[in-house]
């Protein structure tokens, strides 16, 4: 077996335990497992990986560096996957993320709104965007406070070239996940009073899948448990 067999099967190893976990939580809470979209973190790995992954079913992939993001994108072009932006975005960076992504996870300021519009309506794209929700008081970690999420959702639902698609929110560091994720999930519940297609609701990684998934979370963004701790870039 040679290097590219063994890691491909290691990846299909870590996917079917993943996708056990999420079974697991899913009959937990009473929900169907096909509710929940996997979404791939493939930051620091190499296009090679995300090759594994697609051939494994493996459709979503979410990175958090543009500088990374565009040329793996741009390696893996000839699959079809479907990218998510998961990182803080500064302004400048709209552009060219609104080259690629197909979903921007991390939309947390209005200012950001207006730079992501501009670029996908120059790029002939539709961005689907989530809110980002910061649930704790880490700032350098991004996000809106809860109470700034409507006005914020408004503004994207209002700007040409994007598509408000629902929430994200990272689980506040060392704490408990689950009162995080239901405050997430009040937040989720108050976008969708007045944006009912706005009913996405990523949360849970790779430690806290389960606590999302108790809490309603539609989309996961599991990296570790797929493809180990991180690592350089190596092709």
């Amino acid at each position: 077996m040679n290097e590219g067999e063994a890691r491909r099967e290691e990846i299909a190893a870590n996917l079917d335990d993943v996708r056990k976990r999420i079974g697991e939580a899913c009959a937990a809470a009473g929900r169907d497992a096909s509710q929940i979209t996997l979404i791939a973190v493939s930051k620091t790995f190499p296009p090679s990986d995300v090759r594994h992954l697609a051939a494994l079913g493996v459709t979503d992939v979410a990175e958090n560096r543009d500088q990374e993001a565009r040329p793996k994108a741009t390696e893996t072009s000839d699959l079809s996957l479907t990218w998510h932006f998961v990182g803080q975005l500064q302004t400048n960076k709209a552009r060219s993320v609104a080259g690629y992504a197909d979903v921007v996870q991390s939309v947390d300021r209005v200012k950001l709104v207006g730079a992501l519009s501009s670029a996908a309506v120059r790029s002939e794209r539709t961005l689907r965007c989530l809110v980002q929700v910061s649930l704790d008081e880490a700032e350098d970690r991004g996000g809106a406070a809860p109470d700034d999420v409507p006005e914020l959702a408004d503004a994207i639902a209002a700007a040409e070239g994007l598509e408000l698609k629902g929430v994200m929110a990272v689980a506040p560091l060392g704490a408990d996940s689950l009162p995080a994720f239901q405050r997430l999930a009040e937040v989720a519940a108050g976008l969708r009073d007045a944006h009912p297609e706005a009913d996405v609701m990523s949360a849970g990684m790779s430690g806290d899948l389960e606590q999302a998934i108790a809490c309603g979370a539609t989309h996961l963004r599991i990296g570790t448990a797929l493809l180990g701790g991180r690592r350089a870039i190596v092709r």
